[in-house]
């Protein structure tokens, strides 16, 4: 059921999306900026606007959003449940999930910090 009310939500947002974006093309290219600012995406001169702006609301855009959505479905943690067995970068890039770093009864305590 929260798959489905996601795929309606998200399907919402980029078909709204898409038609604003044809209709305001300037006024959604500057909404699209703006969130670019935020996530300071536009600080990295190799992309421009027209690199990355034209794939919002577009069909890749929402299958990535879906996907990304419905992972964390299965990442949420609830107090008194057991923790989910999310994946994890390691520092070699390499993709591997929290309990593969479990050794035995040993706790295993996580550390997370910037390097900003």
């Amino acid at each position: 059921l929260q798959k489905i009310l996601i795929l309606l939500h998200v399907t919402a947002c980029v078909v709204v999306g898409k038609t604003l974006m044809i209709l305001f093309p300037n006024a959604m290219r500057r909404y699209i900026l703006k969130q670019g600012e935020r996530s300071r995406m536009n600080e990295n001169p190799k992309f421009s606007y027209e690199n990355w702006g034209p794939t919002f609301f577009s069909f890749k855009y929402l299958l990535f959003v879906l996907k990304v959505k419905w992972k964390r479905l299965e990442d949420e943690a609830h107090e008194g449940h057991p923790a989910p067995n999310t994946p994890v970068v390691t520092f070699k890039g390499e993709v591997r999930h929290l309990f593969d770093f479990m050794q035995g009864n040993r706790p295993l305590i996580l550390n997370f910090g910037s390097c900003t």
